[in-house]
Formats: C-alpha cells, structure tokens, sequence
C-alpha cells in the first residue's frame, strides 16, 4: 500500500509542478470549478424539458438524480471511510491554485460527478461522446493540477462514476425505455 503511495504522489507533483505553465495556471481553475459547467448543462438542458420529448426529460431527470445521489455517496462514504488528507493540507511545495478545502481527498466527487454526466450523455447522444470524454478528462485533470487531488483519487472517483454508469444504462435498457414512449 505504500508503494501505491508513493506512486500517486510522485505522479502528483508530476502534474502540480512538472507541468505548470502559465496557460494551464490560468485554464484549470476555471475548468476546475464544476460550477462553470453546470451553468452551461442548466442552459442545455432547459430546452430539452420545454421542447423535448417525454423521453428526454426521463433521461435528464434520471442524469440529474444520478449525479445528485453519486455526490452524496462520494462524500459521505467514501470519503468519511477513508479520510485521506487533501495534498495541498499535506505536502510541501503544492502549486495550489484554488481554495484548500478541510475536506478529504479519496474519491473525487468532481471525478464522479463528471464522468457519470459523460458516460449517459455519450450513450444518449452519440455525436456527444468525444466532447464529453475531452471534458471528462480535462476535469479530472485540473484536480490534479490545481493541487487538490492526488491522481488516484481522480481515477478512483472515474472509476465510481464509470461503475454507476453501467448501473445506470442498463437499468435505462431494461426498465425504462417502456416508459419512454407510454402516454
């Protein structure tokens, strides 16, 4: 386990100081702040729910609450079961570039969160699925390099969210599409 360790604090300053550049220092924190995005997924999806069918209003209700409950496990279990100290509270020399919160660190709820919406948005709208994977990663990403998160902590958080995911599409395949086209 420490060997692990080692290993994503390594890759960690990697990222935090190896890659710095004064473009990236400008770009991460915006990209960082899953609050930019989901003003632009409000102002998306409002047409859908006036204009679209019943199909898409199930589908975005059903992104919504998915994203909504992942949150709520991603900080209340896992992060509460393993308490890791957030890097920028317990390294030297992080190059942070947002506020350090007192919170923990394992998993990444923003790793969660924007994996679940481009996991779903990607097997609803297929022409979606390099826009969501770029975005993805490049959240996943700014984590790291904006010195909040340990690289595993991103990856453990994708890989939450790539699990519920699953979950997600195949109940969607199962048992929701009856309800799609139903009066």
């Amino acid at each position: 386990m420490e060997y692990l360790i080692e290993i994503d604090k390594t890759l960690f300053y990697f990222i935090n100081i190896k890659l710095q550049t004064p473009f990236f220092d400008w770009l991460m924190p915006f990209i960082t702040n899953f609050g930019n995005f989901k003003i632009i997924i409000i102002i998306g999806a409002i047409p859908f729910f006036i204009l679209g069918r019943r199909k898409e209003r199930i589908f975005l209700g059903l992104l919504i609450a998915s994203i909504l409950i992942a949150d709520f496990i991603a900080v209340q279990f896992f992060k509460n079961f393993f308490m890791r100290v957030r890097p920028c509270n317990a390294l030297p020399d992080v190059h942070l570039l947002v506020g350090c919160t007192g919170s923990y660190s394992f998993l990444s709820a923003h790793a969660v969160n924007i994996t679940i919406f481009a996991a779903l948005t990607s097997y609803k709208y297929r022409f979606l699925i390099i826009p969501s994977i770029i975005t993805a990663a490049a959240v996943c990403f700014s984590r790291v390099y904006v010195g909040v998160h340990y690289p595993f902590d991103v990856l453990g958080g994708a890989l939450v969210g790539a699990l519920i995911s699953i979950g997600i599409i195949y109940l969607d395949s199962r048992y929701l599409k009856r309800f799609y086209n139903s009066k």
